[in-house]
């Protein structure tokens, strides 16, 4: 199966403008989450997508792959499905956050496998939760999945509610708890229908584009992983790993 990684990078952020070509010891974080995604074994090829021509120049600069796309995508998989059209020869595509200059080859891989084994319309990852900070914090995505491994909902609420444990720490011990990575593979032909899919109730109630999928009736197959996703949203977070 030929695999297309794709990388939305937006340089107009709102909380971090700018945020691709911040430096990170030496490189800048869009070639850091670029080079770690050349890593990965499964993926035939990567390549990033961005509405910024100062994003563009700087990827084919180091030697990477980028693709110009318009500046009206609301969100990151909007951005993918454009360039996924102009790449129409790949079977899959994975769509990795552009935030994440440490993500794990290892854990793009496992999201390749699920999509080689099982072919779903999308996959994505979790993993089981262990501190109360993660279960209280609205950043942290709650995701519940049947018996089948696919997701039921997303939210930034603790789902389920648990109504008969009120001490946080019983509610590890009595139940388990999913966090989502938001890192997503898609087929070819699902790809292309959610980049025609307009922003739904759900999603923007809880600010999660993948409600809007489940709201339309696409399936979303889960695989359960150990990686622990360092996202930079904000100078903040950046400051912290490099202190």
């Amino acid at each position: 199966m030929r695999i297309l990684g794709i990388i939305p990078a937006r340089y107009a952020s709102t909380r971090f403008p700018g945020k691709p070509l911040v430096d990170i010891a030496g490189k800048s974080m869009i070639r850091r989450v670029y080079e770690q995604c050349k890593k990965a074994l499964l993926l035939t090829d990567v390549i990033v997508a961005t509405e910024d021509d100062r994003i563009l120049a700087h990827v084919l600069a180091f030697g990477g792959k980028a693709e110009m796309t318009g500046n009206q995508h609301l969100t990151g998989t909007d951005r993918a499905a454009e360039v996924a059209a102009k790449y129409p020869d790949f079977d899959a595509y994975i769509n990795i956050q552009g935030d994440e200059p440490f993500i794990a080859p290892e854990a793009i891989d496992i999201l390749c496998q699920k999509m080689i084994e099982n072919t779903p319309q999308i996959a994505t990852l979790i993993q089981e939760m262990s501190q109360i900070s993660h279960l209280e914090n609205p950043n942290s995505v709650k995701v519940v999945v049947n018996h089948k491994g696919y997701a039921m909902y997303f939210s930034r609420s603790m789902i389920p509610f648990l109504r008969n444990i009120h001490n946080l720490q019983k509610a590890l011990s009595a139940h388990h708890f999913y966090q989502h990575i938001g890192i997503y593979g898609f087929s070819k032909e699902t790809l292309a229908q959610l980049g025609n899919l307009l922003p739904s109730s759900l999603e923007l109630a809880e600010s999660l584009e993948q409600l809007r999928w489940l709201e339309n009736g696409f399936t979303v197959l889960t695989a359960i992983t150990d990686y622990q996703s360092i996202a930079i949203d904000t100078p903040e977070d950046l400051q912290k790993i490099k202190d």
